[in-house]
């Protein structure tokens, strides 16, 4: 029995009294919305519950965005920052965010870019192992009797509350850690929660598993919701994990409130969905990606990944629930409102990417609709109703081809969006193949030879295999279709969603579980699985250097939510270099392939702003028409954002903060009073 969508139908769960139309429903999911002009804050690393990475702020506009400039430069080396994934929430008058593989906590000043102060964790074995360190995205934030609070997960896996005033760790909140250099409050040992043995130094064993976090938490209302991410599943080759379950926390004190188990045990929905008891000692499915919330509806959304090990679940049969799902959770109480499941047994990485994008929207012939919408690493958009987990449109389940690979076992289905179309390429046939000549294409085909083409779906395969391929080609990849770095941004005004993709696929080729287990130094897990993801699958590459695929290579999407159409389609920043020069040398006919980046943005009243490169390589911000994707103004920037964008107002000038790696740029427009550029530490 399929699993795809499951709703619970209860008053307490469709309060719709509360979704109200337009501009007041913004200011149930984002406190940003109820400041003045001269203070338009930035709440979460998405800005506001719903993740649409929407500001009103319109000071900077398309006629003088090209007077924009450096007012100051964060510089993060002394904190060991490398990523850039960071987005900084600002509020009351601060930036927040963390920094470096240590996750660094730290607030600036939003107006010299200075450091007003700092907070670090104690070094533990737990830190030392994690894989996800300098990847913490941003800070949770909440208030305990009008006093702001800071609130974040570190590597090692401890939740952290500081006073957001000071950066001390807040009183009367968790319990004493048992490690020398921990404060006496202010911290929650997250592990003793997940009911696993371990030890507070060293974490939990290796060979049963270990987990970590790439991702603040959110606070929602007077509860702190805690997800987590695990080994990344290409690097493992031993079956064992553990669960990434949901924990809820308290704000005031840090007591344990609840947790919802992603693995169901017995009895508990969708249990029946892990066969061979895998679900005793397998795990992940954990919630790496940010996770949204409707505050006034006691929602909050987890997108989740796929079970242990990539390319490989022979020995977890069964739709594996609730992994590759949006996961709609009561706040207050960890109960299921609802679920969907995007892939069925995921073999492909195809974990969800990004945090879920909350809209209303004004549908035809259905009103107003609180909607969520998912992007995906599929190039699909999964979009529902928010309150009841009913799909704005169908699903369909259609069936895709099965595996090759001995004891592997695929659904034989898999659920399809008929709203929206597809953002980017699914799958690779000789059609998808560049086309400029004919010689380019046959050269294109000739290096697909050694590698099996497939549609979306298409199965991995294992060396040796009977077919005499030497890779299975994912298309999208592990990396998308939409991805980590771009998250998609909208306008909740307009109900306009803006997706940045680009077109990748992933050679796969599987190896005995022993074979793929040398690879690594400190795998977790103790029993090698019988194949996993393994070194040999090379990559297709064609003789003239050019991109196997047609253009564009990376592109925005702009999809109208109200009704599930594309708006418009545009190929982000220019042509490379190296490629405009084999177009001209040759004579070609070929427009503006875009560069292949995923590219982050930011929406503004006025405006779609994002990053990306110029063809001498030049690193630009563009300043988008909403409506049509015309090129309203460009500017040439220190460097390219690296992961989101953010833009607020401060004493009256509005910013725009780039992610620009170990840095944090900020561009505004000219300021007689403001002190002079200057990075600071």
């Amino acid at each position: 029995m399929k699993t795809t969508t499951t709703v619970e139908a209860t008053g307490k769960h469709l309060n719709f009294r509360k979704i109200i139309s337009g501009f007041a429903s913004l200011l149930l999911l984002s406190p940003a919305f109820a400041m003045g002009q001269d203070t338009i804050e930035w709440y979460t690393l998405g800005n506001d519950y719903a993740h649409t990475r929407y500001t009103p702020a319109d000071q900077i506009t398309p006629e003088n965005f090209k007077d924009l400039e450096v007012a100051w430069i964060w510089d993060g080396a002394s904190f060991n920052a490398q990523s850039g994934r960071s987005t900084p929430s600002y509020i009351d008058g601060k930036l927040f965010t963390v920094a470096g593989s240590r996750r660094h906590v730290v607030a600036i000043d939003p107006k010299t870019g200075e450091t007003i102060w700092s907070y670090r964790e104690p070094n533990t074995e737990r830190w030392e192992y994690s894989m996800r360190a300098d990847y913490g995205k941003g800070v949770g934030y909440g208030e305990i009797d009008g006093r702001g609070v800071v609130y974040i997960i570190s590597p090692a896996f401890f939740l952290t509350a500081l006073d957001a005033e000071t950066g001390a760790p807040l009183e009367g909140f968790g319990k004493p850690v048992p490690i020398d250099g921990f404060p006496e409050t202010g911290v929650v040992d997250l592990l003793a929660d997940l009911g696993h043995p371990y030890d507070p130094y060293e974490g939990i064993p290796l060979e049963v598993g270990y987990i970590t976090s790439s991702s603040p938490p959110i606070v929602v209302n007077d509860t702190v919701i805690v997800g987590n991410s695990a080994e990344q599943g290409y690097h493992q080759s031993r079956i064992e994990n553990i669960p990434g379950d949901i924990l809820a926390y308290d704000a005031r004190t840090g007591a344990f409130k609840w947790k919802f188990n992603v693995i169901p045990r017995p009895g508990e929905y969708g249990h029946e969905t892990w066969e061979n008891d895998a679900w005793q000692w397998t795990g992940d499915v954990s919630s790496w990606a940010p996770i949204s919330a409707d505050p006034a509806n006691d929602l909050v959304y987890i997108p989740t990944n796929g079970a242990t090990i990539d390319y490989y679940g022979g020995f977890r049969p069964g739709d594996n629930l609730y992994g590759t799902s949006l996961i709609a959770l009561h706040a207050s109480t960890g109960e299921r409102a609802w679920h969907f499941q995007m892939v069925h047994h995921d073999i492909w990485n195809y974990d969800n990417p990004t945090a879920p994008v909350l809209l209303d929207l004004n549908m035809p012939g259905r009103g107003r609709v609180p909607a969520v919408a998912q992007v995906t690493k599929q190039s699909y958009v999964y979009a529902f109703n928010r309150l009841t987990g009913e799909p704005l449109w169908p699903m369909v389940e259609r069936e895709v081809p099965q595996s090759i690979v001995p004891g592997e076992k695929l659904s034989p289905t898999q659920p399809f969006p008929t709203k929206p179309p597809a953002f980017d390429m699914q799958g690779v046939s000789v059609d998808d193949l560049v086309d400029w000549t004919p010689q380019l294409r046959q050269q294109a085909i000739e290096a697909f030879a050694d590698y099996q083409m497939g549609p979306l779906f298409n199965p991995p395969i294992h060396a040796g295999n009977e077919l005499g391929k030497r890779a299975a080609m994912f298309c999208p990849g592990g990396g998308g279709g939409a991805n980590i770095t771009a998250p998609a941004v909208a306008d909740p005004t307009t109900g306009m969603l803006y997706v940045s993709s680009h077109t990748a696929c992933s050679p796969i080729r599987l190896v005995p579980g022993e074979e793929a287990d040398l690879q690594y130094a400190a795998p977790t897990g103790a029993t090698f699985a019988q194949y996993a993801n393994g070194p040999g699958a090379g990559a297709p590459r064609h003789p003239a250097g050019i991109p196997l695929y047609k253009p564009p290579y990376s592109r925005i999407t702009a999809i109208n939510m109200n009704t599930g159409d594309d708006a418009w389609m545009i190929p982000t920043g220019e042509t490379p270099q190296r490629i405009q020069n084999f177009i001209d040398s040759n004579n070609l006919d070929v427009g503006n392939t875009g560069t292949g980046n995923l590219v982050p943005m930011v929406v503004t009243a006025n405006m779609l702003v994002y990053s990306d490169s110029a063809t001498d390589g030049t690193e630009m911000l563009y300043a988008i028409d909403k409506a049509t994707g015309a090129i309203l103004s460009e500017i040439e920037v220190p460097a390219r954002s690296r992961y989101g964008m953010s833009s607020w107002v401060h004493e009256g000038r509005q910013y725009i903060i780039l992610q620009t790696g170990p840095t944090l740029t900020a561009m505004a427009l000219p300021d007689e009073n403001a002190p002079a550029p200057a990075a600071a530490h």
